[in-house]
């Protein structure tokens, strides 16, 4: 799919971006990709790493349209990931985060229906599903203008989708390079709450996912994968080898569970074997059929009062499961 295609990646200096580099290059043989991050430094690090004659680097915001219309001449294919992403930090400072979630999506829909883009994913988040905190009330945003950006491309090639999971084992900033931070030290481990379950998935998860989504949009989805669920308390026996940790209390913003699909999402939602599919809830002027995707796919209706939340979950992490896939 992506053989001689040019490929953008914003926020691609991330732990996502990175990966899905280096899937890209060793799966597929891409004209170009493309990474757009405004982190020099990073860009500098990365480039030393990826030395393929098809990698290109540019500096740049997302919150700057000129620099993304520019970025994105003769893009085929973009996967949006650059986001202001603790929740906590957020909280603190909320027109960042509004900026860049809320105004730097609006500003790759545009560029990307300006240059023609084919096919443009989205990362959301679980935390945009019934959000509490800043950071998921900006993402619901920047999922809901993907989706009903599908409606305004007139007679455009550009299609959006959106893909939604949850914490990626290992990526920059999550609880297990932290958890490790403070082993190295030899500090006891910290949980906010004794109660408090998280969706789990690895990075390579994560990036398979977006790929095989890319596959099978029509345009206009919200793409959740079925992934598995553990407890807090148990993430931080597996990583301490049972040795006790603190407990210090819920910081600003955090939720004791996260859901991915809410009920009242429920009513738009479609089962496949190993993910599900949110309908838009807005009609566009091209009639989707979406119980069949773009790979011959076909999904059904989940039952009345479905709720796709990490609490119940059935697939739940053991300590020896976790521990074998941080290996």
């Amino acid at each position: 799919m992506f053989d001689n295609k040019n490929i953008l990646i914003t926020g691609g200096t991330g732990s996502f971006g990175k990966q899905f580099t280096k899937t890209l290059l060793k799966r597929y043989k891409p004209n170009k990709i493309i990474i757009y991050s405004r982190d020099e430094q990073k860009h500098f690090q990365m480039a030393q790493e990826f030395t393929d004659a098809c990698m290109r680097f540019f500096v740049g915001d997302v919150r700057d349209f000129k620099r993304l219309r520019k970025a994105m001449q003769g893009v085929d294919f973009v996967v949006h990931a650059a986001a202001m992403k603790h929740v906590h930090i957020a909280e603190y400072n909320p027109m960042e985060c509004i900026n860049t979630n809320v105004h730097g999506a609006e500003f790759v829909i545009d560029a990307a229906i300006d240059c023609g883009v084919e096919k443009v994913i989205a990362l959301s988040t679980d935390k945009a599903a019934s959000p509490i905190n800043l950071y998921g009330a900006t993402k619901l945003a920047s999922d809901k203008l993907f989706v009903a950006a599908n409606n305004v491309v007139g007679t455009k090639k550009t299609r959006f989708s959106v893909v939604r999971y949850g914490n990626v084992i290992g990526s920059n900033g999550s609880v297990i390079p932290y958890f490790q931070k403070l082993l190295h030290e030899g500090k006891r481990l910290t949980i906010t709450d004794e109660r408090m379950t998280r969706f789990l998935i690895t990075l390579q998860q994560g990036v398979d996912f977006v790929i095989e989504s890319f596959m099978r949009m029509h345009g206009g989805e919200i793409f959740v994968p079925k992934i598995p669920s553990m407890k807090m308390t148990e993430l931080a026996l597996a990583m301490s080898g049972g040795e006790p940790y603190e407990v210090i209390g819920i910081r600003p913003g955090e939720k004791l569970h996260e859901a991915m699909i809410t009920r009242e999402d429920s009513l738009r939602t479609l089962e496949f074997q190993n993910h599900y599919v949110i309908k838009p809830t807005i009609r566009f002027t091209e009639a989707v059929d979406f119980t069949i995707n773009a790979k011959g796919e076909q999904g059904k209706p989940v039952a009345d009062g479905f709720e796709y939340s990490s609490d119940t979950n059935n697939w739940w992490l053991s300590r020896e499961e976790f521990l074998e896939l941080i290996k």
